[in-house]
């Protein structure tokens, strides 16, 4: 079998919700990445063999499969195919995942994979329509479950999950709050450094403007004004929207193929996919499966969590990387160094693609070896990615 190398990595910047990509439908936010990766790396759009799309609100204007009108938006050749996946929050690190095993295993050559969100012009959960997706043999089995709200059409809740995270691991509001602080404080600094902008692909906007940055970090925020927020989710409860990640627009793409494969069309790797896996754990708390997911990828790659030189663990809600730390005693500088969702956003399909850009970039610039991925994702699965710079 081969090996799974990533040949480019680009992201829009993200937009806050009803921000400044609230008016560019996404399949023309997919097709810009998908442009973009192109230039950026030299590869021909008609030598893809597939892109692999994330999006998890797949109804409107993200609906008929979007990876494939993202292809025909961009201008790429009708030959080029493209499918859409939904592993809720990971589906574009999912889709990296089915990138890398098809090349790997010789079924193709060159792999596109991504994801996008426009939460503004599709928000979440408006898929949810004409009853609920949750049987009654599923509320049957979670029926006295704490958090299981067995009566409601929406019975997995993720900021419920978050609180009793919150509530098992004895978080404070305090802890939470700063977490969130600092989370804006690493972004404010990255985005201050230009440690961005190699990643970026700035969008034109319909009145002749340039979205360039990200939005969604908030430089005057203090821990004054965090604990001033509600709790929406438990009336005594410590998760706020302030220590939540943020609702937002994006996409991101990345170019995988094999070694030999670049090495033949005079592609640069930057990184190799070194080991990819997938785990779940209890869906009513949701969100604690990055933890047994970290296990399973550094049991199968051989290595121990301080060989890692930067974890990204994505911010759904600040108890999630808390009891990450907490579970694994990796080391917190190494954690999201760069800021997280809580400041950068989280454009649900978009996000494990974003997430990956920005870890690849980080590894580049200060020659680390192993960077290790995971995110939280409904129905209380999570994928991990450990990638090894090249």
């Amino acid at each position: 079998m081969s090996d799974a190398v990533i040949v480019g990595a680009v992201r829009t910047p993200v937009g806050r919700r009803n921000g400044s990509l609230a008016g560019v439908h996404p399949a023309d936010l997919s097709a810009h990445v998908l442009r973009a990766l192109a230039e950026r790396t030299g590869i021909e759009p008609g030598q893809v063999d597939d892109v692999v799309w994330g999006c998890v609100s797949q109804v409107g204007e993200q609906s008929w499969n979007i990876g494939r009108t993202a292809v025909l938006a961009a201008g790429w050749p009708e030959s080029v195919p493209g499918t859409t996946l939904d592993r809720q929050c990971g589906s574009s690190q999912q889709a990296l995942h089915f990138a890398a095993a098809a090349v790997a295993s010789g079924q193709t050559d060159l792999v596109v994979a991504g994801g996008v969100e426009s939460m503004t012009r599709v928000p979440m959960g408006s898929n949810v329509a004409g009853g609920s997706p949750f049987s009654d043999q599923v509320r049957a089995r979670y029926r006295g479950v704490e958090g299981f709200a067995h009566d409601q059409s929406a019975p997995f809740h993720q900021g419920v999950g978050a609180e009793l995270i919150a509530a098992r691991w004895h978080f404070s509001r305090t802890q939470l709050d700063e977490f969130a602080l600092a989370s804006h404080e690493k972004a404010a600094a990255a985005q201050d450094a230009g440690a961005f902008d190699r990643e970026l692909a700035p969008v034109p906007l319909a009145d002749d403007g340039r979205f360039a940055t990200d939005e969604g970090i908030r430089r005057d925020t203090s821990l004054a004004a965090l604990a001033e927020l509600k709790t929406p989710f438990r009336a005594d409860g410590v998760v706020t929207a302030g220590s939540a990640s943020q609702m937002s627009d994006g996409a991101a793409a990345l170019a995988v193929t094999t070694s030999e494969w670049a090495s033949r069309h005079g592609l640069r790797p930057l990184a190799r996919i070194h080991t990819a896996v997938v785990a779940a754990d209890d869906p009513v708390a949701m969100l604690t499966a990055p933890i047994p997911a970290t296990a399973r990828a550094l049991r199968r790659a051989g290595l121990g969590i301080e060989e890692i030189g930067v974890y990204e663990v994505n911010e759904a809600f600040a108890p999630v990387p808390l009891a990450w730390l907490a579970e694994t005693e990796a080391d917190p500088e190494r954690l999201n160094p760069r800021g997280g969702a809580i400041a950068l956003g989280h454009p649900l399909g978009a996000s494990g693609a974003r997430i990956m850009t920005t870890m690849l970039q980080h590894m580049r610039d200060n020659g680390i070896r192993y960077g290790l991925q995971t995110m939280c994702e409904g129905g209380g699965m999570a994928n991990a990615t450990i990638v090894e710079l090249l």
